[in-house]
């Protein structure tokens, strides 16, 4: 993140007072500014429209609710990416929803958060995906784990690639496990270039590796992954 830049956050909510609410917090902070507002996902796209025809352009991120009349998050943030691939989401939800991830990952969103967070953990969650990482809610993840324990594998994110990588990981190498477990932690490439005191050049062409091998499309397909073939712990 830019030292001296506030980054703008769109609000994506049907739940006025919920909005009103995280407004606040947000505003209150010296990195953070709420540029605008929506109610459904319809509405959100109208918002992101308009402001791709400003000077100010696309907002930062976006904080996206999943369940919302007329038109969901899972479709709003498909259709969002769809236009504007480069734009950061983060899926606010509620505990139940874990039916909603694999769809939400495979739309290529950065991140969850529960809507009961405490706002030091939007805020972490904020800047880790404005730095160029992921972040997942951990009582998030374990009520995944939980759910995916006790369901089958989904096919987009177990299945075999032809160049035959293993359901369990296996054929990832001990370091390419190593940078996964980083990846899930939700750093960026050059945060764990410096950890393992490597070229920022060697971690992407290691995760370039893992996506392949995996199968996966993007962070949090691997994050999925990761957790559903127990290469990590939550």
């Amino acid at each position: 993140m830019e030292a001296d830049k506030r980054y703008t956050v769109l609000l994506v909510d049907d739940h006025a007072l919920f909005r009103n609410g995280l407004k606040l917090l947000l505003n209150s902070h010296p990195k953070f500014s709420v540029s605008g507002e929506a109610g459904t996902g319809t509405e959100m796209l109208a918002l992101l429209e308009a402001a791709a025809r400003t000077p100010a352009g696309l907002p930062d991120i976006v904080l996206l609710d999943i369940s919302m009349p007329e038109m969901n998050g899972i479709d709003a943030a498909g259709e969002a990416l769809a236009r504007y691939p480069d734009l950061r989401i983060i899926t606010l939800s509620m505990y139940g929803e874990e039916d909603y991830y694999f769809k939400m990952v495979s739309q290529g969103v950065k991140g969850f958060l529960l809507k009961n967070s405490d706002i030091t953990e939007v805020y972490t969650a904020l800047e880790t995906v404005l730095d160029g990482g992921s972040y997942f809610s951990q009582e998030l993840l374990f009520n995944l784990v939980s759910n995916l324990r006790s369901s089958s594998p989904a096919p987009d994110e177990t299945e075999t690639d032809e160049k035959g990588a293993h359901e369990d990981g296996t054929a990832l190498s001990e370091r390419e496990k190593e940078i996964l477990l980083l990846i899930c932690k939700g750093l960026t490439n050059y945060e764990i270039a410096d950890m393992l005191f490597i070229s920022k050049r060697t971690v992407d062409k290691h995760r370039a590796n893992i996506l392949e091998k995996t199968n996966c499309k993007n962070t949090a397909n691997l994050v999925v992954y990761a957790i559903k073939n127990g290469l990590v712990e939550i």
